[in-house]
């Protein structure tokens, strides 16, 4: 007689991995990245397209996203000195090492960028009417530097997760930078629709249309490709917070498009966008968090990649 399989039970009911020990503000952390990494794509396009408010838009914003994001990265890692020991070393094959140095090249090309828009206020002569004829050309090249990192910048937290041993994180590491990009890209985009005139909003409402593509597919792409792991993507909070994403999306999407000519519905679509990345963001977040916590969802997939193996090798034979 065979004996029964065992049941998927840890011991004294405690989880088999030990749980992210990230809270919310990595979350945050996550989101306010990605709209650092949006708005300075945003502000080039502004920059390159001869649409000064996009421009200033994105660069302001993105040198408070990223201000907020070493906030939130310096409170999780608790000494601010832990960052800069990251810097000793430059390890390809760790996306932590490599998140510090994108951030570390990306942030002062960002500052310089959004310090240039005050070139304006400041005197025509003496040393601060110098400084002001100068910035105009030192914050063009700094703002394509910014926009030139923002890729890598929007995606490596996407890659940062995946390469985790949470199970519904890792097994998701082709579509997470997928979201990530979509997930910045809206974002940019939503700020260009907040901040600008329809006249000039052209670029920000391409970005959304091609954000919300990445970002829906991603998220459709995780809530469905994944077999069980998925189930975290779809129950309790984090799918409540995916689903209001998508709808968000497509509701800011849908009011960029149609309604062009408002200043007030490119605003509420500007909001809708933002907000949507918001919801995504923590939705994949907490997704993770609930696979590590229920040893079903560790047990389960390890079973079945072992039965796998065991008929492929039969086949061979």
């Amino acid at each position: 007689m065979r004996v029964p399989e065992a049941e998927f039970t840890s011991y004294y009911g405690r989880p088999i991995l030990k749980g992210p020990v990230w809270k919310w503000d990595i979350a945050a952390y996550l989101f306010t990245g990605g709209l650092a990494a949006g708005s300075s794509l945003l502000a080039a396009g502004g920059q390159l397209t001869g649409r000064p408010a996009l421009r200033r838009a994105g660069r302001v914003t993105a040198l408070a996203a990223v201000s907020a994001s070493a906030v939130f990265l310096v409170k999780d890692l608790g000494r601010p000195a832990r960052f800069h020991h990251m810097l000793r070393v430059a390890k390809p094959t760790s996306p932590m090492s490599m998140g510090t140095w994108i951030l570390t090249a990306y942030g002062p090309a960002a500052g310089v960028a959004a310090i240039a828009e005050a070139a304006g206020v400041l005197p025509r002569h003496g040393l601060l009417g110098l400084a002001g004829r100068a910035l105009p050309s030192v914050g063009h090249t700094a703002g394509l530097l910014a926009g030139g990192a923002a890729p890598a910048l929007a995606t490596y937290t996407g890659v940062l997760l995946a390469d985790t041993a949470v199970p519904s994180w890792h097994e998701a590491y082709p579509e997470l930078p997928v979201i990530f990009a979509g997930s910045a890209l809206a974002s940019g985009a939503g700020v260009g629709l907040l901040a600008a005139p329809p006249a000039q909003a052209g670029p920000a409402r391409r970005m959304a249309v091609a954000g919300a593509a990445l970002e829906l597919y991603g998220a459709h792409r995780v809530e469905t490709r994944l077999g069980l792991l998925s189930e975290p993507y779809r129950l309790g909070l984090p799918g409540r917070l995916l689903r209001a994403g998508r709808l968000l999306t497509a509701s800011g999407v849908a009011g960029a498009l149609l309604g062009r000519r408002s200043r007030t519905v490119g605003a509420l679509s500007g909001a809708a966008l933002l907000a949507a990345s918001v919801a995504t963001r923590f939705g994949i977040f907490y997704g993770g968090v609930a696979s590590a916590r229920d040893p079903r969802y560790t047990v389960v997939p390890q079973r079945e990649r072992v039965e796998a193996r065991r008929n492929i090798g039969g086949t061979s034979t």
